[in-house]
């Protein structure tokens, strides 16, 4: 019987995404988008160097994967053990990341011939 109360209580979560928090989610992806093509394309490198720059990509893309994950996917509207077991997965792939940029740019300081 509970079983069937909560999956009552999920579908309701579930019809809490109306039209207006879609728009909402899509003008903020678009923002997001639209920072990332300014920092690409109209930002010189004289003005923000490329670390920063490339900081700041990953910085925007996580946001952006967090939306899409949240409320495109439904994520938002979980239990909070799946919620916490994926943003430990998250945390180990951003994790990764970091280790792969700073690697790289050993191997591009050092390897450079």
């Amino acid at each position: 019987m509970s079983s069937d109360n909560t999956h009552l209580e999920h579908a309701e979560q579930h019809e809490s995404m109306t039209k207006k928090k879609i728009w909402k989610v899509f003008f903020i992806l678009l923002g997001i988008t639209i920072v990332e093509f300014i920092l690409a394309l109209a930002i010189p490198e004289s003005v923000l160097p490329q670390h920063i720059k490339n900081f700041a990509y990953v910085i925007l893309t996580l946001v952006k994967a967090f939306y899409i994950v949240a409320f495109f996917m439904h994520l938002r509207f979980e239990k909070y053990t799946l919620i916490v077991g994926i943003l430990v997965s998250f945390i180990f792939i951003i994790y990764f990341i970091i280790l792969m940029l700073t690697e790289g740019n050993y191997l591009n300081s050092h390897m450079n011939l």
